[in-house]
């Protein structure tokens, strides 16, 4: 444990973040996953499903839980992924 005054309320502090980032990144990650089966189970309905995890990637990056870029590359691959599974239903 620490012992100076400043440590101790970094440690709190860390702890507060932590568990808001852990929170946040389960919240988007059930998102995704979510926008994922419903692209495999109809992809001609999962349009909502993908504007949900967008929203939720979108949130995450804004909030520095995962880096934009990250987000990014996530949202191409959902769009990606759907654009084929329109195409193979086709």
């Amino acid at each position: 444990m620490p012992t100076l005054k400043s440590s101790r309320k970094r440690l709190r502090q860390n702890v507060k973040r932590r568990a808001r980032n852990r929170a946040e990144k389960s919240r988007m990650r059930t998102v995704v996953k979510r926008a994922l089966a419903a692209i495999d189970d109809d992809p001609t309905t999962a349009e909502e499903a993908l504007a949900a995890a967008y929203g939720a990637l979108d949130r995450a990056a804004k909030k520095g839980v995962i880096h934009t870029r990250q987000a990014d590359r996530r949202k191409a691959r959902l769009a990606a992924r759907l654009k084929t599974a329109k195409q193979g239903k086709e």
